[in-house]
């Protein structure tokens, strides 16, 4: 990201499925590390996960159902309030599907405007670059009017249990996080090791707020439960697994790259 802010104008980094995970990572961890700031968010919206958080079944999300498309939007209006909370303006980018009907789309737009930012159409997947055109052209503007007041949820001194717990609580809106004495000794015996300065890396389900991915829209009154921390020392964070999760595996040994290559003839070869 450094890199290409010196060269190019605008930067965009993509941050990832899930403002609750995502951004919060880029917003906690990137930004923090790199010394970086954001001058504006891009929360990506779609009238089918409006639809769904509003209670309709993925089979059916190709009808169009207004009140559907209301009723979930407070789950966008969560995203946008957490994404707001860090000092960054926020445009909502609504990803047009063709199955999409003007009165969903008036539903979201309307629902953003009252929660005090703006939603714009983008129809980049029909018309390429030219589809997302209007959608640039502002963000760029909100850019260049240096709006944004930075800054990470959390401090760098805050103990590792607070920050996930503050995590927990303004992102996810839970009441409590629920780690047994196990882990609360592991973090405390890596912040006697000199570790307690670093972010913490939450792994929980992309669907929800909470850790019940069936859980949709934007719940409250729920805790998240600990099952698991692990120390990333050489990354510079502490990862906590919250709930039923699987992680990603990192690369292997002999990583695919080192068989990827071009031949004689200019071909790639080695992908497959």
């Amino acid at each position: 990201t450094t890199t290409a802010l010196k060269l190019a104008d605008y930067v965009v980094t993509e941050a990832g499925f899930g403002a609750d995970l995502g951004a919060e990572k880029f917003m906690n961890i990137k930004c923090r590390k790199a010394g970086i700031a954001p001058s504006v968010v891009v929360c990506v919206a779609t009238v089918r996960a409006m639809k769904m958080n509003g209670g309709v079944a993925k089979a059916d999300l190709g009808g169009e159902n207004v009140e559907a498309v209301k009723k979930g939007c407070p789950n966008l209006g969560r995203h946008i309030e957490n994404l707001k909370s860090f000092g960054v303006p926020v445009v909502v980018a609504i990803n047009h599907f063709v199955t999409d009907t003007d009165a969903e789309i008036e539903a979201v737009k309307e629902y953003v405007r009252e929660h005090g930012s703006e939603a714009i159409l983008s129809q980049h997947w029909e018309f390429g670059s030219k589809g997302s055109e209007d959608l640039a052209k502002r963000v760029a503007e909100i850019a260049d009017a240096d709006m944004a007041s930075f800054a990470p949820i959390y401090g760098d001194d805050m103990p590792l249990m607070e920050k996930i717990e503050t995590i927990a609580k303004r992102i996810y809106r839970a009441d409590d996080v629920l780690a047994d004495k196990k882990i609360r000794n592991q973090l405390q015996e890596w912040e006697a090791q000199g570790y307690g300065n670093l972010p913490i890396c939450m792994a929980k389900t992309q669907y929800s707020f909470t850790t019940d991915p069936n859980r949709r829209g934007a719940p409250t009154g729920h805790s998240v439960p600990v099952r698991e921390v692990r120390l990333a020392a050489g990354a510079g964070f502490v990862v906590v697994i919250c709930g039923e999760i699987m992680t990603m595996p990192g690369l292997p040994r002999v990583p695919s790259a080192e068989q990827i290559m071009l031949n004689k003839d200019g071909q790639i070869e080695g992908l497959f």
